[in-house]
């Protein structure tokens, strides 16, 4: 067993940690699988977990956990609000999706949970 954990291949930060067979960097959100090459960074093993740790694929139906204010509006996504049909990117936030009302949008994977379809 080794003590070092290999440094997170998007920011180069040496606080990794293993969780599940997968490597976190709590700097920067990435994940990615203990067995690819931790240098490689390309994004083909990119895994988008929810706030329960489900894995996320395009297509999923989510509900939001938390109330999230919309940046630059006075407009507000409720608690429960169910967005269909996701689609997962690179980025800061990892969703992108319509939501009812208020219309296209970037979400982060820790505010919302999947639906059992």
């Amino acid at each position: 067993m080794t003590d070092t954990q290999p440094p997170c291949p998007q920011c180069q930060s040496a606080y990794t940690y293993e969780d599940r067979g997968f490597y976190n960097c709590p700097e920067c959100g990435h994940i990615w699988s203990g067995t690819a090459n931790a240098g490689g960074g390309e994004g083909d093993d990119k895994v988008v977990r929810d706030s329960n740790g489900t894995v996320l694929k395009d297509g999923d139906t989510v509900t939001v956990i938390k109330d999230l204010k919309v940046k630059g509006s006075s407009l507000v996504v409720k608690v429960g609000t169910k967005v269909k049909n996701i689609r997962l990117v690179d980025g800061d936030h990892d969703i992108d999706c319509k939501i009812p009302g208020i219309g296209d949008m970037g979400l982060k994977s820790e505010f919302v949970k999947k639906v059992a379809e």
